[in-house]
């Protein structure tokens, strides 16, 4: 236990120290990140903590576990380097930069199938730019203000919520090349299906089975679409998949199920709408994400 805190002034150091045994959990790993040697990492934390009269890690047997100071230092510690590091790429480029921390929520099969294509296409102009990625299956994220920016396939977004329509995204039965060949000529409510489980009871697919082959109980059943995309893949069934996860190896059996289309929604919060970083995503990714 330390003395109540003096009026020692951190500085920068200070703040690569503490995201140092932050991001490697280790001295040792902290050292490799900071170049130094051990025993200077060690002193450096112990005086630390006596400057400001509290505790920063605890010792575990897996390491050095920061407490709430430690992980609140670690954040600022991470924007003073992003901030450092636009500062940086500002001079070498001439010009303003886009600098700061977006977060982007999308379900797996959204960033498999349309993100990750459009990202690689204007990320790398944006070298100053960090984006935090994170997949699931609701609106959560951003009512939580969990996440800026969210790519939602939906009809009726939430009306809290501002963006873009991109296109509409359909559905039809697949299964892989060879499956197809193996069980020509057969109806579909004879083969084996491969389905989400009941984190989506709501999907349009699930809803289509319903309505059209009601007597089908699926052989397999998966928490996100990109796995149900990965089973019919490997030729253990079929299943009902948006349109831009076909190819590579799928083939459709049949148009597409009408009635039963979605739409790709861009969304943001209103508030966010005043952060250059998060208008600067919204924008390039309104141009670069393509449907089929």
């Amino acid at each position: 236990m330390f003395n109540a805190a003096t009026h020692y002034s951190l500085d920068y150091p200070d703040l690569s120290l503490i995201l140092a045994l932050v991001r490697g959990g280790t001295l040792a790993r902290a050292a490799a990140l900071l170049r130094v040697d051990v025993s200077t990492v060690f002193r450096a934390v112990r005086r630390l903590e006596a400057a400001l009269g509290q505790t920063l890690f605890e010792k575990s047997r897996t390491g050095y576990l920061p407490t709430s100071l430690a992980s609140n230092l670690a954040q600022q510690a991470e924007r003073a380097e992003q901030a450092l590091e636009a500062a940086r790429i500002g001079v070498e480029q001439g010009g303003e930069v886009i600098s700061g921390t977006v977060r982007l929520t999308c379900t797996d099969s959204v960033l498999q199938g349309l993100l990750l294509p459009a990202l690689a296409q204007f990320m790398p102009h944006y070298p100053a730019l960090t984006l935090e990625l994170s997949t699931s299956n609701d609106f959560a994220n951003l009512s939580r203000r969990d996440a800026d920016i969210a790519l939602r396939l939906t009809r009726t977004p939430p009306e809290h919520l501002v963006g873009r329509r991109l296109g509409n995204v359909a559905y039809q039965v697949c299964a892989s090349a060879d499956f197809a060949r193996q069980h020509a000529g057969r109806e579909l409510a004879d083969l084996p299906w491969i389905a989400p489980d009941d984190f989506l009871p709501d999907h349009p697919s699930v809803a289509w089975r319903r309505e059209h082959l009601p007597g089908v109980r699926p052989s397999y059943r998966c928490n996100s679409m990109l796995s149900v995309t990965e089973l019919v893949r490997a030729g253990l069934g079929v299943a009902a998949l948006p349109d831009f996860l076909l190819g590579d190896g799928l083939q459709s059996l049949g148009p597409a199920l009408a009635g039963h289309d979605t739409a790709l929604w861009l969304l943001t919060r209103p508030d966010c709408r005043a952060l250059r970083s998060v208008v600067t995503l919204f924008d390039e990714l309104g141009r670069q994400v393509r449907l089929p």
